[in-house]
């Protein structure tokens, strides 16, 4: 698993991995928390460790998702990519976490189609969230007030764009978990302009 070799909380997130995700949208994620502190499990939804993201790309899992209790993380992360949602979304253990999440006011975030899996559940009826271009008619018809922001926060849900916003999306939960300075000193460490 990514666990810095500083934590700088106990805090932990799973970011769930499935064949054909966006690994820019995964992995940069997980990069920006390794970097303040924070411990991310990569966690496949399928019965292998290994998954093959959207580009072929292979992506060693830490765990599967049918060996941990996802209650047990501070965060819930769902990357996009196609056909990596669907297969997301396919999953019984996912709709069963992001739902319980939702009435529990536990952090939830999603990126590029993955808002779209929200939308159906019905977690963002009447909120303020964001997807990829392709995905905001689905989010619009699932009661999200769409929005064109990178990143747009409403309550514990969180949602970003796309591959191109996967560091905004990084940087804004290392915010919410560790604080304004902790965010700040991983923008400027990976030289981020915003």
């Amino acid at each position: 698993m990514p666990t810095p070799p500083q934590l700088a909380t106990d805090k932990k997130a799973a970011v769930l991995l499935a064949a054909g995700c966006e690994e820019v949208e995964a992995l940069a994620v997980v990069d920006a928390l390794f970097r303040a502190g924070i411990r991310a499990d990569l966690v496949s939804v399928s019965q292998s460790l290994e998954v093959v993201s959207s580009h072929r790309i292979r992506i060693i899992a830490d765990a599967l998702i049918a060996d941990v209790d996802l209650a047990d993380y501070d965060l819930l992360y769902l990357p996009g990519g196609m056909p990596g949602t669907l297969h997301l979304k396919a999953c019984p253990a996912v709709p069963v976490e992001v739902l319980r999440r939702a009435d529990a006011g536990e952090p939830v975030a999603a990126i590029c189609a993955a808002p779209s899996i929200l939308a159906e559940l019905g977690v963002l009826d009447r909120r303020r969230a964001t997807a990829n271009p392709a995905f905001m008619e689905a989010i619009a018809q699932g009661g999200a007030t769409a929005e064109e922001e990178p990143v747009v926060v409403d309550g514990a849900i969180t949602t970003s764009r796309g591959a191109g916003t996967a560091f905004d999306l990084g940087l804004e939960l290392v915010r919410q978990m560790l604080g304004d300075g902790a965010a700040d000193a991983v923008r400027a460490g990976i030289v981020h302009s915003r």
